[in-house]
């Protein structure tokens, strides 16, 4: 499966930005999604995923209530909608896919078969 990230950019604190991951090569329902991220200096975290039902998702504390994740089927795209954002969002936001996983690894980048090219996101105070 490819995937293409984008939607990153320059945002001041508080601002919102969604990132759009479009997925094609594979029937995108069988696929769990993630998003993670990756700070200058700083090993790639976990942000977000959706599981195949579209109904399922998880979050790293320091995003909840903040981010959403949802997935379009029609689009075969997943979304990161981020609101509030802080200086400490910024990073390269990255989306990857699972053909299968289960949840106590779906914070774990190697539980991922295909990454995306990944976004940049820069959010200044």
């Amino acid at each position: 499966v490819q995937l293409q990230a984008s939607g990153g950019g320059l945002v001041q604190a508080g601002d919102s930005l969604r990132l759009s991951c479009a997925a094609s090569g594979r029937t995108f329902s069988d696929l769990t999604m993630g998003w993670f991220r990756q700070a200058p200096g700083k090993e790639r975290e976990f942000v977000a995923a959706i599981f195949r039902n579209g109904v399922s998702t998880h979050y790293t504390d320091s995003v909840k209530g903040r981010f959403t994740i949802s997935r379009d089927r029609a689009k075969n795209t997943v979304y990161l909608q981020m609101n509030s954002l802080n200086p400490e969002d910024t990073a390269v936001y990255y989306c990857a896919a699972s053909r299968r996983i289960i949840y106590s690894t779906i914070g774990v980048p190697s539980s991922y078969n295909n990454w995306g090219q990944g976004t940049l996101v820069t959010v200044s105070s």
